[in-house]
């Protein structure tokens, strides 16, 4: 499938001209909100995908300074849509999407190996509550926090090769204990339709803990045999959790 989508978008670069695809139906405009110590660049070939389908797709990049920030952040692109919009959120970006979807124009969230909080909680919290297998997100003096270089391509990467594991491992956008301590105002999942992709082999978010919070908020999940960074390896599978989201809802 990759490579028949790389061959398409070779096409296209070319010849000038756009491949044929199908309007697709229910909602058209995908916003993609990135997690942390990773940057949008990831979701490279999911857009590919979904853009080549008709979809129109943006992507944030949150700052991960304060959880507040990066709302806004995400709300402004939800303004700038043409129509209604579908949210996606990977990681601390599913605490993002939580309270930033809590719009009319926001029609169904879908969480990528994310955080779910309820009102009152965060990312902290909720990781705390259930350990993920690893322990390698370590402090800064100045309060910001980083995933430990040395453990980033086994225990948040592990599905892809180490010469893009050790670019990303020294690549990373860090985030501050102030962003994944901010509680929730609002979770919008209470009031929409949401999807959920659980990353069976993730050592980075506990896989009970993304059941645990999936199933409280009714998620339509599908597992895929991934690591945390399930969009990167496994992209197709991703594109199609999201697509089936947009195809179900107006």
């Amino acid at each position: 499938m990759r490579k028949l989508l790389s061959l398409a978008i070779a096409m296209m670069a070319l010849t000038g001209t756009a491949v044929a695809a199908d309007a697709p139906t229910g909602v058209k405009n995908i916003v993609i909100v990135p997690g942390a110590f990773v940057d949008g660049s990831g979701w490279r070939v999911v857009h590919d995908i979904l853009v080549h389908k008709g979809y129109t797709v943006s992507v944030v990049q949150p700052r991960i300074e304060t959880l507040a920030n990066d709302i806004e952040q995400t709300r402004e692109q939800i303004r700038k849509q043409d129509g209604p919009v579908v949210l996606v959120g990977h990681s601390y970006g599913g605490a993002v999407i939580t309270q930033a979807g809590n719009r009319d124009k926001v029609k169904a969230l879908v969480y990528v190996a994310a955080v779910q909080p309820d009102v009152g909680e965060s990312l902290a919290q909720l990781v705390a509550s259930m350990p993920a297998p690893s322990n390698d997100v370590v402090a800064t003096r100045d309060g910001h926090l980083f995933f430990d270089e040395s453990k980033f391509g086994a225990d948040f990467a592990g599905d892809l090769t180490p010469n893009r594991t050790n670019f990303m491992a020294v690549s990373q956008v860090p985030a501050t204990a102030a962003a994944f301590g901010a509680t929730m105002q609002v979770a919008a999942w209470h009031t929409k339709p949401t999807w959920a992709v659980v990353t069976t082999d993730d050592r980075a978010l506990s896989p009970d803990l993304q059941r645990w919070m999936y199933k409280r908020a009714g998620s339509k999940v599908t597992e895929i045999k991934a690591s945390h960074v399930v969009y990167i390896s496994q992209p197709e599978a991703v594109a199609q959790v999201i697509e089936d989201a947009a195809q179900s809802v107006k």
